[in-house]
């Protein structure tokens, strides 16, 4: 079976201005899926575009199927970067028979992509669609350091393994998930008036990382380190406020303002471990003046211009471009080691596996900020060593 035969092409009549395209236009760029599928063994692309037509599971918010297409005429219309982009559409995979036939389909599509070291940016349908996205990585047999960008938990408050899996619920699919191959979640951007107490109580048990909205405000490169750790990522677009994208049922007065979410999106493509993005719950019918769709469309290109600005810093190597730094505890119980990049000034926490936890490799490394290392320097344990640890135990 090829996997040409789960997508739809593209209609480039309907996305395409009246005139065609600019040369510098993406629309001219872009290796696109209308007649011949493209070779995917070439060597020639880098991000793959997969519209999702799907929207059965998109709780109040049904027309995100229609998502994709609309996405293209804005994303197609802007202008390259300083840099030749290597970016193939492969359409829109169409709605199965049963969502979970459309799932199918995505986890296979994402697991193939990534063996081809191709990266999927997965446009439209329900945020219920992070799950098949997670899944892939079980094909591929890897911990996943999963990111969601929301203003929610995504958590059915009835937590057992029989729920189904819509967008506001497929959080339960993933953390219930047999074999568990989850190292970490991470959300940031979560509002505490949509999310209950005994969630926060599960998040800090499991030693997850979440992060309020109000935790960025005026400060968005606070958000830089919980991106760089992820190996995949799911934007909800409720998280941006209302005001800067209305086209979503479920938007709310407040989120992440519209330049956040393209910082967020460019700090994503900058991230060397990512290789699978989501922007989901889209919803056209709900679209004032095709904004989100155009803010949408600037996301993903500040994620393809960070993409292409990768510092090529993971794994640590060589390490003569790095600076490590030490710093015990007042109690004298641990000596903590961190590393900072000479190149982008970045830091790393050094987090030991406890004995016997890794054949391979003495220590994990956790992204963190230079204000980690000055609390370690001042003799307090970091509150991000410690929940990391606790993971590793």
């Amino acid at each position: 079976m090829s996997l040409s035969d789960f997508l739809s092409p593209i209609d480039l009549d309907s996305i395409s201005p009246e005139n065609g395209f600019y040369t510098s236009h993406l629309g001219s760029k872009i290796a696109a899926f209308h007649d011949d599928f493209p070779d995917l063994d070439s060597g020639l692309f880098d991000i793959a575009l997969i519209g999702v037509l799907e929207d059965r599971n998109s709780i109040n918010n049904i027309g995100t199927a229609l998502a994709p297409d609309t996405f293209r005429q804005k994303f197609y219309e802007l202008n390259e970067g300083n840099y030749n982009t290597r970016i193939v559409d492969l359409g829109n995979i169409r709605a199965g028979h049963k969502v979970s036939d459309t799932y199918v389909a995505l986890k296979l599509l994402v697991t193939e992509l990534i063996k081809k070291n191709i990266l999927p940016v997965i446009i439209g349908g329900g945020q219920d669609l992070t799950y098949p996205q997670f899944m892939a990585y079980e094909e591929l047999e890897q911990k996943v350091d999963l990111l969601v960008v929301d203003s929610h938990f995504d958590l059915d408050d009835n937590i057992d393994g029989t729920i189904e899996t819509t967008s506001i619920s497929y959080l339960n699919k993933i953390f219930l998930h047999e074999p568990n191959f989850l190292f970490n979640f991470s959300n940031i951007g979560y509002q505490t008036f949509y999310v209950n107490q005994e969630s926060l109580k599960l998040m800090d048990k499991l030693y997850f990382d979440v992060h309020r909205l109000g935790d960025f405000a005026g400060n968005i490169n606070l958000a830089e380190p919980v991106i760089r750790n992820a190996n995949m990522l799911s934007f909800d677009i409720s998280a941006i406020r209302s005001s800067d994208a209305a086209g979503n049922a479920n938007a709310t007065p407040n989120g992440f303002y519209g330049e956040n979410a393209c910082q967020i999106a460019r700090y994503a493509g900058m991230n060397d471990k990512l290789s699978s993005i989501g922007f989901y719950e889209f919803n056209p019918a709900y679209d004032l003046n095709g904004q989100t769709a155009m803010l949408l469309a600037q996301m993903v290109w500040y994620f393809v211009d960070g993409f292409y600005n990768r510092k090529k810093e993971f794994p640590l190597l060589p390490k003569s471009q790095y600076i490590t730094y030490r710093a015990g505890l007042k109690d004298g119980s641990h000596e903590l080691v961190f590393v900072k990049s000479k190149k982008s000034d970045r830091w790393w926490m050094q987090v030991p596996y406890p004995a016997g936890k890794s054949k391979n490799e003495r220590h994990h490394l956790v992204p963190c900020r230079y204000e980690d290392y000055q609390t370690a320097n001042s003799g307090e344990m970091p509150d991000l060593w410690w929940r990391t640890y606790q993971k590793l135990i």
